[in-house]
């Protein structure tokens, strides 16, 4: 009778001591699903740049490392609440600079939903950016590459997209300057000025196509006609095909095409840029731009770029000359 009644003390004492380690476990795995997510990464490159005829030389340089976090939870079933803040300018070549990510890259907060779509505020990459300039935002080294004629910037920005109709997705931004902005920032003038893009993408099979325009009406601005751009992009399976133009009265055109193709841990890019400027001489300057990439492994990767730009005489600064070029060789570890 006594042995009897002490395995049942036994086995309540360790049915308990079970249960709350269960309880204590679920309760931690809540916590940790409820934190936010850390992400960031380290990115290097040495690269040398030449302009025929001009300066030329070799540097080993910080090629945009960052640091960021982000979280979302449920509001309500189907609504989703969610900010982002990334942080940039690490400088992580540099030791003995004083400061460091002093640079927002990213910083948001929103609500989305698969019936009505994603609405969020602060700043990200815009809706023509993103729907667009696919080409300049590809490679890693990027400094010779050609950004849409655009304005509207990244920051300042209340941007909507609509769910997938069918394959058709809707985007809508809006930057808010204001007049009490200080006017010594960069794209600002103390003047209210309400910038809008508006894009379209539709995505069927192995197909997409996108259409955007930017209305260029920030405050003090040379030229506020609207861009306007096309992009068609296919994927043939390791092989993926895109083809961009961008037109801006005044400005110029631009136009760009970029294959890619992946072949296990590697990646090799190849693109051809060409700016044709709306001025007295239809001035050109072009860039063929070549990249090899070899993943290392989930968190790690390493790459060579090179650029080639010609045009003509002039469009680098020197007269007569009209030829530039890089080679840059880099790593990036991200987590």
């Amino acid at each position: 009778m006594k042995k009897t009644l002490i395995a049942s003390a036994v086995a309540a004492a360790t049915f308990s001591g079970s249960a709350l380690a269960m309880e204590s476990a679920s309760e931690l795995a809540a916590r940790m699903d409820s934190m936010p997510q850390v992400y960031g990464n380290i990115q290097y490159v040495v690269y040398h740049a030449d302009v025929k005829g001009g300066e030329n030389g070799l540097e080993h340089a910080d090629n945009g490392s960052t640091i960021g976090v982000k979280h979302d939870h449920e509001i309500a079933p189907g609504i989703t609440g969610f900010f982002k803040l990334e942080l940039e300018g690490l400088a992580a070549d540099d030791k003995d600079r004083e400061s460091g990510l002093e640079d927002v890259d990213e910083a948001y907060i929103g609500v989305k939903g698969d019936s009505f779509g994603q609405l969020w505020v602060g700043s990200d990459d815009s809706t023509y950016e993103s729907a667009i300039d696919k080409i300049a935002n590809f490679y890693e080294f990027a400094a010779y590459n050609f950004g849409g004629g655009y304005e509207t910037g990244e920051g300042d920005l209340i941007q909507y997209q609509t769910p997938s109709f069918g394959g058709l997705t809707l985007g809508a931004a809006v930057q808010i300057n204001g007049d009490l902005d200080d006017a010594s920032l960069p794209d600002k003038s103390g003047e209210k000025s309400y910038p809008y893009q508006l894009a379209a993408t539709y995505a069927v099979d192995n197909l997409e196509l996108a259409v955007a325009m930017d209305s260029n009406d920030s405050a003090g601005g040379d030229n506020n006609e609207n861009t306007y751009g096309l992009r068609a992009t296919v994927g043939l399976d390791a092989l993926s095909l895109t083809g961009q133009y961008q037109t801006r009265k005044d400005v110029g055109d631009r136009y760009g095409v970029i294959a890619v193709y992946s072949m296990g841990a590697n990646q090799f890019a190849a693109s051809y840029e060409l700016d044709v400027a709306d001025d007295a001489n239809d001035t050109e300057r072009d860039t063929i731009t070549l990249q090899a990439l070899h993943n290392l492994s989930d968190h790690m990767y390493v790459y060579v770029e090179g650029y080639l730009g010609n045009g003509d005489d002039g469009v680098y600064g020197v007269a007569n000359e009209s030829e530039r070029s890089a080679l840059a060789v880099g790593g990036v570890y991200y987590f």
